[in-house]
């Protein structure tokens, strides 16, 4: 998974802020779907890796209790978490059980963290009723 993340990062489109990411959503199925963050002159515009990825799962049908795995790729010597709108993204998407596990650009530093660890208290359609 480490070589296609780095390829990934090279589609990234990170002009603005230069923080490249990529990232891979692994389906109970096998199914992958990638995604690279996406910046525009208009951060709000814009789309992070994580959502690109896991946005592209739910548009083929995936839902929650479908996805198994996120991993996450940035392009710098440290690991990096999805921010806090992929968070919740995330939690809706995913299981509180799923992994994200994310790398390095070198591949030599990985942490493995679940959606639970990301987000304790997490906000959903229960707490909509």
């Amino acid at each position: 998974m480490k070589k296609r993340l780095r390829e990934l990062l090279e589609n990234s489109y990170s002009n603005v802020y230069g923080y490249y990411v990529a990232s891979i959503v692994k389906c109970k199925d096998g199914s992958l779907f990638e995604g690279v963050n996406v910046e525009t002159s208009s951060p709000a515009a814009g789309i992070c890796a994580e959502r690109n990825a896991l946005y592209s799962a739910v548009a083929a049908g995936y839902g929650k209790g479908d996805i198994e795995c996120i991993y996450i790729m940035n392009k710098t010597d440290e690991e990096c978490y999805p921010c806090f709108v992929c968070r919740q993204a995330l939690s809706d998407f995913c299981d509180l059980d799923t992994k994200i596990i994310t790398y390095n650009y070198n591949g030599d530093k990985e942490s493995t963290v679940t959606i639970k660890d990301l987000c304790p208290y997490p906000f959903g359609d229960e707490d909509l009723k």
